[in-house]
């Protein structure tokens, strides 16, 4: 019996198909006509081989609840099980045995099936309550192994966030370091932005920002191998131009994808206070505040990591400093987003945003930036991509 595909009532509030595989056509006319007194009105597919069924299941995504003989002309026993289970794994399964097979049936539910009726044994009473509970089952299954893998993800996120956002590495509180990591919208996971900060015993401050290009979980286990090879660099005294050079050759020996890239700004500020040495490779330029003023500055760069391995011509340029000033270094996260259908927040917005709040304090700068560009997104999906904010500034004059 073949039912109209298209007019699929529901089973117990969801928009499920029943399928019979039995190639037997007297057992399979009685669950028919048992189908037909019992309270189900769901749509009835009847297939007489493995193949016919695989390939029902296949074609239809819709929930399906599989009434399953095992024994078929080309499958036999447990086996019936696993193939249904593999090809089509959201489908509830209730298998069919015959009167001397119960302990069959156990075992098909230990196989994948959700229950199992004797054929000799079955009302309709017993069928409709077998192929709801089937589907439940399954709903439930489904449902834990949703919840399995959140808690999966979250338990791998925080590992990624340990390492792509570490603790500043500082030798007293003469230097401040405030850092803000917001998550793209898409599942609210890490991905490939990073950065540090490390003072070396000569009192001289390290800082980087980064961005591995692509989001996903390589991406990110990426940013963590970066940031960590720049902080043994700096601990090691590698000079600051070598430091970018070592870190494109280790994207090159990671990245699962030549295509890959990574995005780099390099600062060294000395104990002097009074300048900062800058490398740019492909990154945005950074934000300067100097008293209330705020200016956009974008040093002389050179290429992304990565994108012509070994030909990186980059240089450092040093830029002076006034007491107190600060320097805000951020991935492009912060002015990407969309403010309108085929507008960005870009380069300008985002100056023009921070010279708003230029009098607030490091902390609820940051913040406040954040906040604003994330606002403006949020009529159009929100923010996108990752976020990485990095504000430093000697909090008195060095000596």
């Amino acid at each position: 019996m073949q039912a109209d595909p298209a007019s699929r009532p529901s089973v117990w509030g969801l928009n499920a198909s029943i399928l019979l595989v039995e190639d037997d056509a007297g057992d399979a006319l009685l669950v028919e006509e048992m189908l037909a007194d019992s309270e189900l009105d769901s749509a009835l597919t009847r297939c007489r081989t493995m193949a016919e069924a695989l390939d029902f299941l296949r074609r239809n995504p819709v929930p399906v609840c599989v009434l399953l003989d095992l024994h078929l002309p080309d499958v036999h026993g447990l086996r019936a099980v696993t193939r249904i289970v593999e090809t089509a794994p959201d489908a509830a399964i209730v298998v069919l045995t015959g009167l001397a097979e119960a302990e069959a049936g156990l075992d098909a539910v230990a196989t994948g099936a959700q229950d199992y009726l004797v054929k000799g044994r079955i009302d309709p009473q017993a069928l409709s309550r077998a192929v709801r509970y089937a589907l439940q089952r399954k709903q439930v299954e489904r449902a834990a192994s949703a919840l399995r893998t959140n808690q999966l993800m979250a338990q791998e996120n925080a590992r990624l966030e340990r390492g792509l956002l570490p603790v500043p590495l500082l030798n007293d509180d003469s230097f401040e370091a405030v850092a803000r990591y917001e998550p793209g919208r898409a599942y609210g996971l890490l991905s490939g932005d990073f950065y540090d900060v490390v003072q070396r015993s000569d009192g001289t401050v390290h800082a980087v920002i980064g961005d591995v290009s692509g989001h996903g979980a390589a991406e990110a286990a990426l940013g963590v191998c970066l940031r960590v090879a720049w902080r043994m660099a700096v601990l090691c005294g590698t000079d600051q131009l070598e430091q970018l050079a070592l870190l494109e050759e280790m994207l090159v020996a990671e990245r699962s994808d030549p295509h890959v890239f990574a995005t780099v700004t390099s600062l060294v500020l000395p104990p002097a206070g009074d300048h900062v040495r800058i490398v740019r490779a492909g990154h945005p330029g950074l934000l300067l505040r100097q008293g209330t003023g705020i200016e956009w500055v974008e040093p002389e760069g050179g290429i992304a990591l990565g994108l012509l391995p070994g030909h990186g011509q980059w240089v450092s340029t040093e830029h002076a400093l006034e007491p107190g000033a600060g320097l805000v270094l951020f991935t492009d996260g912060l002015f990407e987003g969309r403010t309108g259908p085929d507008t960005r927040l870009g380069e300008e917005g985002l100056l023009a945003m921070a010279r708003e709040r230029a009098g607030l304090p490091a902390r609820s700068f940051v913040d406040a930036l954040v906040a604003g560009a994330a606002e403006g997104a949020a009529p159009h999906g929100g923010l996108a991509d990752d976020v990485a904010v990095l504000h430093l500034a000697w909090k008195r004059t060095p000596s």
